[in-house]
């Protein structure tokens, strides 16, 4: 069975509300995503999926909306406050209805491109280079 992977980055800005470290507070990751898409057993093409349609796709629904956000738990009072305050002021935000770990983004990010990518079969998330969480089915 083949697998296929494509990486890509972007930067982005959170606070993780009700947390006990250092996360509580303001900060940003360089947040790096690998979507990755296995071929189906009976599929005997030697391409899994072009790269290049790999990538417009993740562009479309990741780094578009994603970079250089924040990113807030809607259903948190202190971060949707802050967010008001960065969209009063014309900057990006992007309203999750949970918090913005490292884990939530991976399942988020596989359910956005699983509609729109057959075979998707994981979704990675670094959010430093040593730190990941992956989300498959």
């Amino acid at each position: 069975m083949l697998t296929v992977t494509k990486s890509f980055k972007f930067d982005a800005a959170h606070v993780l509300t009700n947390h006990q470290g250092l996360c509580k507070n303001l900060h940003g990751h360089t947040y790096h995503v690998q979507a990755s898409v296995t071929q189906s057993p009976d599929d005997t093409s030697d391409m899994v999926i072009d790269f290049k349609d790999l990538k417009t796709t993740c562009e479309e629904v990741i780094t578009t909306r994603f970079d250089h956000a924040f990113l807030y738990n809607s259903t948190s009072a202190a971060e949707s406050e802050i967010a008001a305050v960065v969209m009063k002021h014309g900057m990006r935000a992007v309203a999750l209805p949970y918090r913005s770990t490292a884990e939530n983004l991976a399942r988020h990010f596989f359910g956005e491109l699983k509609a729109r990518i057959p075979g998707l079969s994981s979704v990675r998330v670094w959010e430093t280079p040593d730190s990941s969480a992956e989300y498959s089915e």
